[in-house]
């Protein structure tokens, strides 16, 4: 996949595309074929300071830690983006998350992983 700018992070998708965060300060989204779907900034609007760690639950929803703002923002398929964790990062740099609804942090700052729950419905 060429013309990236400065990829970081990528996570495979329940649809059998992948998403990268690029240190350029954007999120791109890819299908199968490796073509681009879309760029998050671009489709939600959403300014990100430095995106780091992406990560895609089974519903297609995309998760982003930025390093910058300090948070890690939802993005669903249809819908306006959620801020799940605003508070209590010093450095996001990784994102993982469980089928049950448990979302994995990675804070370079504190040196620990951190765990919330992010969906109170069972999947």
């Amino acid at each position: 996949v060429p013309n990236l700018q400065g990829p970081r992070y990528i996570s495979p998708a329940p649809n059998g595309g992948f998403v990268v965060s690029e240190e350029c300060g954007d999120v791109k989204v890819f299908m199968s074929s490796r073509k681009l779907l879309c760029s998050l900034s671009s489709k939600y609007g959403h300014q990100f300071g430095n995106p780091a760690g992406v990560c895609v639950d089974v519903e297609g929803s995309i998760m982003v830690a930025d390093e910058q703002h300090r948070t890690v923002h939802l993005f669903p398929e249809h819908g306006a983006p959620i801020c799940l964790v605003s508070s209590g990062l010093r450095r996001p740099v990784g994102v993982a998350c469980s089928s049950l609804g448990h979302l994995f942090v990675a804070d370079a700052g504190e040196n620990c992983i951190k765990v919330f729950k992010y969906r109170v419905r069972p999947p």
